[in-house]
């Protein structure tokens, strides 16, 4: 970007010459550094949208620039057509750390997903007997797990879903947070998995009751189905702990992680299983030029240690309590915001009004005004959910701007 380049211009140049499949936020960001971005024109911002949960680590972490460039000077790139001298260690590193005996690179979140749908279906027939291409995998209303084209075929979402077709077949979607239409759903036949988000994100940070992800698993246990965790967004501390099924103590059959594992720095995803569900899997039946690349697992080892070794996910439980405990008191002042709700760094706003209403857009084009950088999702819901290095003394910061923001309206 050029000392000429302004904001107004930028915007111009992508609205002209990119695609039109995003509606940004307008704010033109140039730089960022921890829990901060700047725009072009150098006024400072709160990240309070995390790209998605990809930079939990925070913007710029200087652990992972220096593990990336050194990567970089070294080797980027072999393929998977020969062995490379980072990808061993990054393999034994991520599966002893979920308890795991195989892990699968890929590199985006979608990939991630696609993968555990692949193992599923080829486990489904090998190991489990269902007759070849009659396995159901079961999913949830509200999901997203990504815009491939199997994936949006089990959408529920017009957006994603509507005029796409012919969509994909296979899948049974029930209600979420429903553990009685997930038992009914599991006595069908041919049932191979139940693929799901412990908390589902997109669709405006929807926590199940206590209890659910555990009796999901049990009963998938009971019916010789895999519970397959879309963990993308809730995984690597947002949620307080590594995992969001670790609240439960729930270990899923099939484990899919991305964004955070990257830090922000570049495209990493992949999925996680047993022997028994990953031999399936043989040379040529799936795979990925970019997948387990020496710098992608060089940046992924970092990406976890900086996790652990800040204790980040403790520090997501204990700012995120703190966040929700200000946001409830605020709501009993203020008759905009009907809920909060949330676990960890991952939480929600949802603003009194209906889907269709343009209250919660205006409220981030204001708390943008105002240096915090929000994202509405679903029309009435506003995510908050900055990097989990943010300070204590941070968050309270960030609430003061939120509350003044909201009361302005």
């Amino acid at each position: 970007m050029t000392d000429e380049m302004t904001s107004e211009r930028a915007m111009q140049l992508e609205d002209q010459y990119g695609a039109h499949d995003y509606h940004p936020l307008p704010v033109v960001l140039a730089k960022g550094e921890g829990v901060f971005l700047w725009d072009v024109e150098g006024k400072r911002y709160y990240d309070f949208l995390s790209a998605y949960s990809a930079v939990n680590q925070g913007h710029c972490h200087p652990k992972l620039v220096q593990a990336m460039t050194e990567q970089a000077q070294t080797l980027t790139l072999t393929s998977r057509a020969f062995f490379n001298d980072v990808l061993g260690p990054y393999s034994e590193y991520i599966t002893k750390l979920f308890g795991y005996d195989k892990m699968l690179p890929m590199n985006t979140g979608a990939e991630g997903v696609e993968t555990a749908i692949k193992l599923t279906r080829k486990w489904a027939y090998e190991v489990k007997g269902i007759p070849e291409n009659q396995a159901q995998i079961i999913v949830c209303e509200k999901n997203f797990h990504g815009r491939t084209t199997t994936i949006i075929s089990f959408s529920s979402d017009a957006g994603s879903h509507n005029n796409f077709g012919p969509h994909t077949p296979g899948f049974i979607r029930i209600p979420y947070n429903d553990l009685e239409a997930l038992d009914e759903a599991l006595k069908l036949p041919n049932i191979a998995g139940f693929l799901v988000e412990p908390i589902q994100g997109e669709a405006g940070v929807y926590v199940p009751d206590d209890g659910y992800l555990k009796g999901a698993y049990d009963l998938c246990q009971k019916h010789g189905a895999l519970f397959i965790a879309d963990e993308i967004q809730t995984g690597i501390g947002r949620t307080g702990k590594m995992l969001a099924c670790d609240h439960e103590g729930v270990k899923p059959d099939i484990l899919i992680l991305g964004k955070a594992l990257s830090g922000g720095f570049y495209p990493i995803s992949c999925a996680l299983a047993d022997d028994q569900i990953m031999d399936v899997i043989r040379p040529g039946q799936h795979g990925s030029t970019f997948g387990g690349n020496p710098m992608a697992a060089k940046i992924a080892i970092t990406a976890l240690d900086i996790i652990k070794d800040e204790k980040l996910a403790e520090n997501a439980e204990r700012l995120g309590n703190i966040f929700r405990k200000r946001m409830n008191q605020f709501i009993t002042k203020n008759d905009i915001v009907k809920s909060v709700r949330g676990k960890g760094l991952l939480n929600a706003v949802v603003i009194n009004d209906t889907e269709d209403s343009e209250t919660a857009w205006n409220i981030c084009l204001k708390l943008r005004d105002n240096g915090l950088l929000a994202k509405p999702t679903h029309g009435n819901i506003i995510r908050f959910a900055p990097p989990l290095v943010m300070t204590e003394e941070q968050i309270h910061e960030c609430c003061d701007i939120i509350e003044k923001t909201i009361s302005d309206f």
